[in-house]
């Protein structure tokens, strides 16, 4: 592991307020290791021997079911997966692949199982981060569930844009292809939802969202922070796609 990567991985919420001697015991079992693009590094049913944290890249995690498959999040550094099974000692409920070269530290799931006994603060911030990651998927719930597809589309281009500090212009943070699936949606679903979406203040330039009214956008998505969040700390775990850049 590289020396300059330890003070990212312990700023990190989940380490932050354990013992440096505690952090650095977790750390001296841990290793580094880069993975090429397009590598499925674990597979969901697999035991989970590792938490995974993203330097370096980005990863998708994904789930398969009868044939089909949907995106569950995208991670990029810097930021943990998949803490809830090493925590439970239980198979990964989600594969993961990356999207592009990434470096990632694996910390045995024992030592951490281990560490969460032994450091109370740690062990705190474990909870509060299964309880961020628990809200996160109850909120993508909620999404799934109560809108319909134009809706979803909306509320995530206009949350999106609120994220980046209300710009009205941006790149997508992440490929058509996995946010359609990310959504609930086949990708021909999510381009046909965008092209209508232009009566309702927003069209696309390729990949570049641009917001053209709004208040129209804002009418169609219906913002509620009870759906749409955000709740702290979600963004290093791997509970949802990526902010956009500007």
């Amino acid at each position: 592991m590289r020396p300059e990567e330890l003070p990212e991985i312990r700023h990190l919420h989940l380490f932050r307020d354990m013992t440096q001697a505690n952090f650095e015991a977790l750390m001296a079992s841990s290793y580094a290791q880069n993975f090429p693009q397009g590598l499925e590094m674990i597979r969901q049913g697999d035991p989970a021997d590792f938490l995974h944290v993203v330097v370096e890249g980005s990863v998708e995690l994904f789930a398969r079911w009868g044939g089909r498959e949907g995106t569950m999040a995208v991670v990029r550094p810097v930021s943990t997966f998949i803490l809830a099974a090493c925590i439970r000692d239980a198979p990964y409920l989600m594969s993961a692949r990356t999207l592009e070269r990434a470096r990632i530290i694996l910390i045995p799931s024992s030592d951490l199982r281990a560490m969460f006994r032994r450091d109370p603060e740690f062990s705190v911030a474990v909870i509060n981060e299964l309880a961020s990651c628990y809200r996160s998927v109850v909120r993508n719930a909620k999404t799934l569930k109560l809108r319909n597809s134009r809706e979803r589309v909306a509320s995530y281009l206009l949350r999106q844009s609120l994220l980046a500090g209300g710009v009205p212009s941006y790149a997508l943070p992440v490929e058509k292809r996995l946010l359609a699936s990310y959504l609930g949606m086949t990708a021909e679903n999510l381009s046909r939802t965008l092209r209508t979406l232009e009566e309702s203040g927003v069209k696309m330039d390729g990949a570049r969202v641009i917001i053209t009214d709004r208040a129209k956008l804002n009418a169609l998505a219906q913002p509620d922070t009870l759906i749409d969040g955000p709740d702290m700390f979600a963004n290093e775990s791997g509970s949802g796609l990526p902010a956009a850049g500007q």
